[in-house]
């Protein structure tokens, strides 16, 4: 059963950090008695860096026009494909592909680029689209936002990461990211893949000035919509890198370990409707991500054999999978190498 809001927010202000790791450790081998902890292996593409929304705290993307345009591209799909033959010949099973919003990069193009895939390498799944992406390939095309998603789906989309939550509270929302989609545009575009059978996961990258009030709101968000649809695999948390970029330069200080475990384990006991919540590598590094696995998390992502948008943000952590094997084991769990929708475990 969920903590309610009173008590998450007891749970931000209170001193107690292990009390609280306790609680959500209780509450994690309630969810996962077998004392596995899951990985998957894969690989981030961005098919651009291109992007209209021009958000303070992304140092990835370039404007369409300007002195930083030139710094632009947009990955032939030969290029693409190349990236995703290297993923299965080093053991991946799928890809997670975002980039910027393009105004160019309409419906048409995505079929032929997931299509294109699909047929070269039928056994890769396709974890596509933030839902930025999806709600601007629909302006573009001039067409709703439900077919959007069927045909990408149908065009070999499998399922939909939940980038571009940031803080899902239009407050946060319109200081950090103004062009960016509102919080019931993000809650549309997940109801609706759930509603066309598609699983999506749920993220939250917080330390961008929000409160923890604020906070709360993003987790009642994404509780109340996983009550209603269930087509959430995952909720992974992550904070807000503020090296490069426009936010960072008003003298952002980044989020502490203490901050991330408060959060990852408040995250676990709120959403006890989710069944998977990550404890994340990429920007904490391994140390704290070991500590994750005991305030809540069951899972450490993807060892991810390409990364660009942190990166961009200047924080460059790295890993293999047998040292995320090792941190796992010496945590006192069993890794197990997963897919992308937490349903088959790999015999490794």
């Amino acid at each position: 059963m969920s903590i309610t809001r009173e008590q998450a927010l007891d749970y931000f202000h209170s001193d107690d950090l292990l009390g609280l790791g306790m609680d959500a450790d209780a509450m994690r081998r309630k969810l996962h008695p077998e004392g596995v902890v899951t990985y998957i292996i894969d690989r981030n593409i961005n098919y651009t860096n291109f992007c209209t929304e021009y958000c303070t705290f992304c140092a990835f993307y370039r404007p369409l026009k300007g002195k930083l345009a030139s710094e632009g591209y947009i990955l032939e799909f030969d290029t693409i494909h190349q990236k995703i033959a290297e993923t299965l010949e080093m053991g991946g099973t799928g890809v997670l592909m975002q980039g910027g919003i393009h105004p160019d990069l309409k419906i048409d193009w995505f079929e032929r680029l997931l299509s294109g895939i699909k047929q070269r390498f039928p056994s890769i799944w396709l974890h596509c689209f933030s839902a930025s992406e999806i709600l601007a390939i629909a302006e573009y095309s001039e067409i709703s936002l439900r077919d959007t998603i069927m045909r990408l789906r149908d065009a070999g989309l499998d399922s939909i990461p939940g980038g571009g939550a940031e803080i899902l509270d239009d407050d946060v929302r319109k200081k950090i990211a103004r062009l960016k989609c509102r919080t019931e545009d993000w809650i549309a575009v997940h109801r609706t893949a759930h509603e066309l059978g598609m699983r999506t996961t749920a993220t939250m990258m917080f330390g961008v000035g929000e409160s923890v009030e604020q906070r709360v709101n993003h987790f009642e968000a994404v509780h109340r919509l996983q009550e209603e649809t269930g087509g959430f695999t995952a909720f992974i948390p992550w904070s807000f890198q503020p090296n490069n970029t426009a936010l960072g330069g008003r003298g952002w200080e980044e989020a502490t370990a203490v901050d991330y475990l408060k959060v990852l384990a408040i995250s676990r006991l709120y959403l006890s409707n989710i069944e998977n919540v990550q404890s994340s590598w990429v920007t904490q590094g391994l140390k704290v991500l070991q500590m994750g696995l005991r305030f809540g998390g069951n899972d450490v992502g993807s060892v991810m054999l390409e990364e660009n948008v942190v990166r961009a943000a200047g924080t460059a952590n790295c890993t293999t999978e047998e040292e995320l094997r090792r941190v796992i084991r010496d945590a006192g769990f069993n890794p197990k190498q997963r897919d992308t929708l937490y349903t088959t475990l790999f015999l490794n």
